[in-house]
Parts: structure tokens; sequence; C-alpha cells
């Protein structure tokens, strides 16, 4: 407040007329000539080749704003590639990459932003640390771990999800409040652990443990913000990897990084490009789900009611056909046949029975003719001697010989008195 009423105060010079080194409370300089007091100090260093590693490449329209890291320490600096100098440059560059580049400090006065203009840049060879993750992710690709065959598909509807993510991380409050508007009865047990440094690995790979121990624990998300490939090492660490690979859980890996993904994002059950979209992936979303229920109920509701309606109608078609809706009638017509059948049947068996007993009594009159009953019946007599012989000559009865006289009623028994003289009219027939 002294300040502005100093500036203010008559008398005072502007303050764009005061030199930053000459600047008191009384007379304080401007930002603006800070600035460019700044900028003409930087514009007089030159332009100087570093060797670092490329930690960030964002293009933006025709430009390119990115990050060089020191190969052996933390230490980075900010770098603008203009269009004019893209051209001259391999159009493959690209996050991790090994490189030596000419750079010129410069600071935009308008935000007080301090960079590196970049007027050559070229390849030296892969970073060592993007090598090193190179050999390792082809070897855990050779070893299968890779594979869409081992990985474990997510349950439907989990009791308990398992969060690992840094405490209070915007990470965190993203899948707890895109989860619970999905299902507001979701239940959480999260563990924070580091989610870059030293502590990473270790503390993840503990949290993991738990989590997987846990009985109730149906999915284990592991949810970052994103960063830039240095503070995303932790996430391609072959132990934490292997860990993930071996559990029993399914592991959802929600790193929210695009560019240059971990290994931890190709080893994992299912890759979330954020933890927005991981509570998403993982969480059924209720509304969804009801309305999903809604329309099944009501497709089965008009499936059954068509199926009923057809059946109804098939039914209909059934009892208007003749045979149904006057049964009496077809048996009326079979009754006819089987009547017409019958009796043609008993006439033939009448003609037959007629002409069997006409047959029977032409046998009889045949029969009767020929019969000696008949011969008998004129008067005739059948002598027979012992054995039942017949006699047809005198000489087999002599006198004295035992006979049986057969009539045409009944027998007598007779004598022979020897054979007659043939007398003409005396001899009589015996």
């Amino acid at each position: 407040m002294t300040t502005f009423q100093a500036a203010a105060s008559p008398g005072a010079p502007p303050p764009d007329s005061v030199a930053p080194r000459d600047s008191t409370p009384a007379a304080p300089t401007s930002v603006s000539r800070l600035n460019d007091s700044i900028r003409d100090f930087v514009s007089r260093w030159g332009a100087v080749w570093v060797e670092g590693e490329i930690t960030g490449w964002n293009v933006r329209g025709n430009a390119v704003y990115g990050r060089i890291k020191d190969l052996a320490s933390d230490a980075t600096i900010a770098v603008r590639v203009w269009s004019s100098a893209r051209t001259r440059m391999p159009a493959d560059l690209k996050v991790g990459d090994h490189v030596i580049a000419c750079v010129k400090a410069d600071y935009f006065i308008k935000t007080g932003d301090f960079s590196f203009q970049v007027s050559s840049l070229r390849h030296v060879g892969l970073g060592d640390q993007l090598e090193r993750l190179e050999r390792l992710r082809v070897q855990l690709r050779q070893e299968g771990l890779f594979d869409p065959a081992r990985k474990k598909p997510l349950p439907f509807l989990p009791r308990t999800i398992g969060l690992i993510t840094g405490e209070r991380s915007d990470a965190e409050k993203d899948v707890h409040r895109n989860a619970e508007l999905r299902w507001p009865h979701v239940r959480f047990r999260t563990e924070y652990a580091a989610v870059q440094g030293d502590r990473c690995v270790p503390e993840t790979l503990a949290a993991l443990k738990r989590l997987d121990a846990d009985p109730e624990v149906d999915v284990i998300v592991i949810a970052r913000g994103g960063g830039d490939p240095q503070t995303l090492l932790g996430f391609s660490d072959e132990r934490l990897v292997r860990a993930v690979a071996a559990a029993s859980t399914p592991v959802v890996s929600a790193i929210g990084h695009e560019n240059d993904r971990p290994l931890l994002d190709d080893v994992a059950d299912l890759r979330a490009s954020t933890p927005t979209d991981a509570a998403k992936r993982v969480v059924s979303d209720v509304a969804e789900q009801l309305n999903l229920v809604r329309q099944l109920r009501s497709r089965l509701t008009t499936r059954l009611v068509h199926r009923v309606s057809n059946d109804m109608e098939r039914l209909e078609q059934l009892r208007s056909r003749p045979v149904l809706r006057a049964p009496e009638g077809m048996l009326v017509g079979r009754s006819q046949e089987v009547w017409l059948v019958v009796s043609r049947g008993r006439d033939r068996i009448d003609r037959q029975i007629e002409a069997g007993r006409r047959r029977t009594t032409e046998l009889q009159a045949s029969l009767r003719a020929l019969s000696p009953a008949a011969t008998l019946a004129r008067g005739y007599a059948i002598a027979h001697i012992a054995g039942g012989v017949i006699v047809r000559d005198a000489a087999q009865a002599p006198a004295g010989t035992s006979l049986v006289v057969t009539l045409d009623r009944g027998s007598l028994a007779a004598r022979s008195e020897g054979e007659l003289p043939e007398s003409g009219d005396d001899a009589a027939p015996i």
C-alpha cells in the first residue's frame, strides 16, 4: 500500500522511466520494463549445444513445446521449436530419444516465461531408460505376459473395489466421484502409495499384496493422473509388472498417460485411459442397467404377447376347420362307408353260402344215386359170410353156411341150404 501511494504521489517518475537497478519503493519500475531488461540480458547469451533425453514433446499447430532432461540428473530445461526450425529436424522425434540440441535462451516478456529456442536437433540414439524399457517390453512379450488370453475378466458388479493411488490425489477423487455417480452403493478399499520417486515401487507392491489377499476385493485399480515419462518410470518397473501379472485379482491400470505407455498398461487385465475412464469401466451405471432391464422386460412382454396371439390365431384356425367344427360329419360319412362295406360283405357271404348249399345238395344226390343203400331200398339184399365178406358166388356159401342178410331196413341171420338149381322162373334172389 505504501509503495502504491509513493508511486502515485505527485512528482514521482513514471514506472516506465525507472530502470530496474535504480528502482526504489518510492520509484518502482514497471513489469514491462523489468521484462524488457531481462530479455535484453538474456538475448546477449549465445547459442549452446546440449545433450539430453526428450521427456516432453507436445505439438501445437506448427510449433513444438517440450522438455529435455539431463542424462545424469533430474535437471530439465523447457524448449520451444518453431516451424522454421522443425522442418530441418527429423520427423520421428519423440519422448525418450537421446538427442543433441542447439539452444538459445529466450524470455517471453508477455508472460514472463523462460525457455530455450531450438535451432537444431538431432538424434544420438535411444535414451538409456527407454532402451532398457524396450528390452524389458520385448522380454515380457516373449514370456506371454501381454497375451490377451491370460487377462482376467472384470466382475459385472464388484462387491469392493481396491484402489491404489496417491493420498488426497485428484485421481482418487475422480475414481470415487464417477463410481458413486454410476452406482451409489459402491464400496472402496483404498491403499495409499507414492506414485512417483523411489518410494513408488515398494509402496505400490505392498498395497497390491494387501488388496490381492483380501477376499472381499473383486478388482484392483492402480490410478495416477498422468505425468511425463520420467515420473512414470515406477509403473514400468519389472518387479511391479510381474507382481501385477501374478495377482489373482483382476487389475486395472489407470495411469492416464497416452504418449508413452508404461509397461503396467500392457500387463494389466484392463487399461483405462484415465482414472475417470477406470471408474466407468469397472462400475456399471445403475441408470443404464435399470434402463436395460426395462428394455429386456418390454422385449420379453412383446415376445410373449406376440407368441400367445399367434398361438390363439392358430388355434382358432384349427377350430374353424370342418373336421373340428362338426366332427360328427366325418363319423356320419365314415359310418355310411362302413355300412356299405358290411352290406357288400354280407351279400357276398350269403351268395357263397347259397352256392355251397346247392353244391352240397348236388353232392348228396349224386351220393344217394351211387350208394348201395339206394339199391337196398329197391328190395335187394346183401349176403355176408363170416368176416363180412360179401357173397357174390353161390359157391362161397355151401349148405350150412351162416349168412347175414342186410336189407334196406335192418339185417337177418340165415343159413345156406346150398346152391339152388337154375330152374328159370323158380329161381329167386336171396
